[in-house]
């Protein structure tokens, strides 16, 4: 492993302490003890409707989708800059995924570009804030009411991160949507390895939740006595996760406030510093819009070229530390190129731009800055 490695999971101290604790409550299985703590968390601390834990973002995305009952032909409209999860949920239902761009500033969708992509046929739209950076709410919330359409927020990077409308008063990431979604990867803030979030911010779908979440099954129902029988009533799938993975996670919300501050303080280092030790790059600096409280998960520059990048990259791995590029452009992938052919791919300039020129720094709760600084001068 090199000195400065991209990620490294936090781990709080508490983690095998809970694990064992699950161990001896006689429940492993989904929908214990942890899981309750996680869930009421989330619904407490941010006001969110009913909170899902799922085994990654990328199944809570697939339960959005199951709920909002979309089918094969019905269009779904998300940024090309995110991850695949994103687009495959709704894919999987048979969906049209329609791409739109990043904006030039910074590169969450361009919600400008939105409303001609509309159509009778659009069910939804996906509203990714990248890298926990909010997306233009205000105006998303009154297009999807407008043309009355479902709202997601891929929230997965974005635990803990606000959004300043036009009344001035923060208000979570989270809770704008009908559904909004977290992952708690390793890679993020908070983190048990692999896990999710789904949060239902409708009461109208809170019953058929807990159906999807139950394997399409009314056992929530059957275990409070409103059902005599525990019946297979719709689609669903294996979507909680286990006690073992809540518990850790536990440990982690429980100094949630902690690891902030820690992320924090290194994303101000980097702020300060990296601009003058990587002076000879000349890149271009992380922006953060007006109407965001950003959370601290991640940093990056933006190289002039592909070639400069990689050059870039290559000089810091050299150094020992390890940086790295991040999402390839959807409505370029193979994938997408297959379906469509090539002379079909969509010319999206900005998130072209975002795939080849932005570098990700490395950025962790506990990253030695002074380590970091001595490699970086060496």
């Amino acid at each position: 492993m090199l000195p400065i490695p991209f990620n490294s999971p936090f781990s709080t101290g508490n983690e095998w302490q809970y694990i064992q604790d699950a161990c001896k409550e006689g429940k492993l299985a989904a929908d214990g003890k942890y899981t309750q703590k996680c869930q009421q968390f989330f619904e407490k601390r941010y006001g969110f409707g009913k909170a899902y834990l799922t085994h990654s973002c990328t199944q809570a995305l697939e339960m959005a989708a199951l709920l909002m009952d979309l089918k094969p032909g019905d269009e779904v409209i998300l940024p090309s800059y995110t991850y695949v999860s994103t687009a495959n949920a709704f894919a999987l239902r048979g969906c049209k995924i329609v791409f739109v761009d990043s904006r030039p500033d910074y590169p969450g969708m361009n919600e400008i570009q939105l409303e001609p992509l509309i159509n009778d046929k659009t069910k939804a739209i996906v509203a990714v804030h990248y890298g926990g950076i909010a997306c233009n709410m205000d105006w998303l919330t009154e297009i999807t009411k407008k043309h009355n359409l479902f709202l997601i927020e891929d929230a997965a990077a974005a635990i803990d991160s606000y959004y300043i409308g036009a009344d001035k008063k923060p208000k979570p990431l989270g809770s704008f949507g009908h559904f909004a979604t977290f992952s708690f990867h390793e890679t993020k803030n908070i983190s048990c390895g692999e896990g999710g979030l789904l949060v239902v911010n409708h009461d109208n779908f809170i019953e058929k939740a807990d159906e999807v979440w139950n394997r399409g099954t009314n056992k929530k129902a059957f275990i409070s006595g409103q059902r005599k029988k525990y019946e297979w009533v719709g689609l669903g799938s294996a979507f909680a996760p286990s006690e073992i993975t809540a518990a850790w996670l536990w440990a982690q919300l429980e100094e949630m406030d902690s690891i902030q501050k820690s992320r924090a303080k290194i994303w101000n280092w980097h702020q300060s510093n990296l601009p003058y030790l990587l002076a000879h790059f000349d890149l271009d600096w992380m922006n953060i819009p007006v109407h965001s409280i950003q959370n601290f998960h991640l940093f990056y520059g933006l190289a002039k070229s592909l070639k400069q990048r990689d050059k870039l990259l290559k000089h810091l791995k050299q150094k020992g530390i390890l940086a790295v590029f991040h999402y390839q452009s959807l409505h370029a992938s193979p994938y997408i190129l297959s379906l469509i052919g090539q002379g079909q791919r969509q010319h999206l300039i900005q998130a072209d731009k975002y795939s080849e020129r932005l570098i990700r720094f490395p950025l962790y709760a506990g990253l030695d800055t002074e380590i970091l600084k001595s490699l970086m001068t060496s």
